[in-house]
C-alpha cells in the first residue's frame, strides 16, 4: 500500500506536522514501508543506505509510542528507547533528529558517547532521559558502574548494524546484553544483509519484517559510476584534470564534491594541493577532534562549490545535502564500504557521479564490488575523463 502523507501511516498529528516541517512532505519508500509494522510492534530489518530516510523511519514510531506512555504526565523520564550508534558523529545526527521531530512532545533525549567530558552526560543523565543515543563502549562504562539502568528499554536500535561483526563492537555488545530489557521491539539497521549480518539479526529479533530498498537499490541506478585504472602517482595530476571538467565546479554553481582518502595523511595532503589550485577543499579525519569535525562540516555545508576530502568516517550517515560529484581517491576496503561511500551522491531523487581511481593489481576486488551491487561499473581512460 502506498501511503502519499505520514497520518496515514498511524502517526499522530503532532509527530505529522514536525516531519512537515522538518521538511518531509511525504513519506519515502522506506517509512511507507517501516513505519506501520514498527507502530503495530514488530522488530524490523532495516536496510541502512542513508538518503532514504531511515532515520526517521526508527525515530518516528519511537517517539509515538513514548507519547502514548506519557499522556497522563505521571510517567517518569526513565530510558525507555535506546539508539545505538557506531561513532559519535552519527550519535550526535541521531539525536538531532529525535528533538527535531520530538519538539512538541515532553520528552528528553541524551547523547552517551566518547570525546564528550562523562561528567557532563552523567549531570544531564541525573535530569532525567527517555531516548539514549549512544555509542556502545561509553554506554557499557555507564551501565557497568550503575550510573545507566537500560532495564526498561522497550524499543532498541541498532544502527549500522553490520559493524557489530567487528571484533570491538562485537565484545561491547555482548556486554551490553545483560543489562538491556529482555526482548526489547527491535529494529536492525544495515545497508547489506549478506549471510554473517542475517545470522546476527536473527539472533538480537524474533519473527522480523524485512524492509526491501525497493526504489533506492543498493546502489541507486541515479548514480553514474566510472572507474579507472591508474598508477598511484597519477592520482593526483588526475584529480585535477577530473575537477576541471566537473560542471558545478567550473561554472561556480552549488553542488558539493566527496573526496575519499585511505589514510588522514593523504586527506590533508590532497587538501593542501586542491587549495593552492583555488578550490575550496577542506579535510576531515579521526585524527581531528570532535569539536574540529563539527565546524569542518559546517564549513562546508555553508559553501557552495566546496570539496571535503576524508576518509571513511564520512562514509557511514552524515547528513550532506547536494553533492554531486564522489570520487574514490583510493579503493574501498571492502564493497560495504563503497556502497557507504557512493551512497553520498542521488539522494533524495537526485543524480549523481562517482568515480573511482583503482590501481592495475586491484582488478579483482573492483571485480568483487560489481558482483556485490549486481551492476557493471563503466571502465574509462584518462583520455576520456
Amino acid at each position: 500500500m502506498t501511503h502519499s502523507d505520514f497520518t496515514t501511516l498511524g502517526l499522530s498529528d503532532a509527530l505529522t506536522h514536525a516531519a512537515q516541517k522538518a521538511g518531509m512532505m511525504k513519506p519515502t519508500a522506506i517509512q511507507q514501508h517501516a513505519i506501520p509494522p514498527l507502530l503495530a510492534g514488530r522488530d524490523v530489518l532495516l536496510p541502512g543506505q542513508t538518503g532514504t530516510g531511515k532515520t526517521a523511519a526508527f525515530v518516528l514510531p519511537a517517539l509515538q509510542k513514548l507519547a502514548h506512555l506519557k499522556e497522563d504526565g505521571s510517567t517518569p523520564s526513565i530510558p525507555r528507547i535506546l539508539i545505538l550508534e557506531p561513532t559519535r558523529d552519527l550519535a550526535m545526527q541521531t539525536a538531532a533528529v529525535c528533538r527535531q521531530l520530538g519538539r512538541q512532545l515532553p520528552l528528553k533525549t541524551r547523547v552517551i558517547c566518547g570525546g564528550v567530558p562523562r561528567e557532563q552526560q552523567a549531570l544531564s543523565l541525573a535530569q532525567g532521559a527517555d531516548i539514549i543515543v549512544a555509542t556502545h563502549g561509553r554506554l557499557l562504562d555507564f551501565v557497568e558502574k550503575g550510573d545507566l539502568s537500560l532495564e526498561h528499554i522497550l524499543y532498541l536500535v541498532l544502527d549500522e548494524a553490520d559493524r557489530l561483526l567487528d571484533e570491538e563492537f562485537s565484545a561491547s555488545m555482548t556486554a551490553l546484553v545483560p543489562y538491556i530489557a529482555d526482548r526489547p521491539q527491535t529494529v536492525f539497521c544495515s545497508a547489506t544483509l549478506p549471510a554473517p549480518v542475517m545470522a546476527l539479526a536473527k539472533r538480537v529479533t524474533k519473527d522480523p519484517i524485512r524492509v526491501e530498498p525497493g526504489e533506492e537499490e543498493v546502489t541507486p541506478r541515479r548514480i553514474r559510476q566510472q572507474a579507472l585504472f591508474i598508477t598511484d602517482d597519477q592520482k593526483e595530476p588526475l584529480l585535477q584534470k577530473l575537477l576541471e571538467t566537473t560542471p558545478h565546479l567550473k561554472d561556480g554553481k552549488t553542488g558539493r564534491t566527496i573526496i575519499f582518502t585511505k589514510t588522514k595523511q593523504r586527506a590533508d595532503s590532497v587538501a593542501k594541493l586542491l587549495r593552492k589550485a583555488r578550490y575550496k577543499a577542506i579535510a576531515l579525519h579521526g585524527g581531528q577532534t570532535q569539536g574540529e569535525r563539527k565546524k569542518t562540516l559546517e564549513r562546508y555545508q555553508e559553501q557552495a562549490g566546496a570539496i571535503l576530502v576524508t576518509t571513511d568516517i564520512a562514509a557511514r550517515g552524515l547528513d550532506i545535502d547536494d553533492i554531486q560529484l564522489v570520487i574514490n581517491m583510493d579503493l574501498p576496503q571492502t564493497p560495504e564500504l563503497y556502497i557507504h561511500r557512493i551512497g553520498r551522491t542521488a539522494r533524495a531523487g537526485k543524480q549523481g557521479r562517482a568515480v573511482t581511481f583503482a590501481t592495475f593489481d586491484e582488478r579483482a576486488r573492483l571485480r568483487d564490488i560489481e558482483k556485490h551491487i549486481n551492476y557493471r561499473i563503466r571502465i574509462i581512460t584518462t583520455e576520456t575523463l
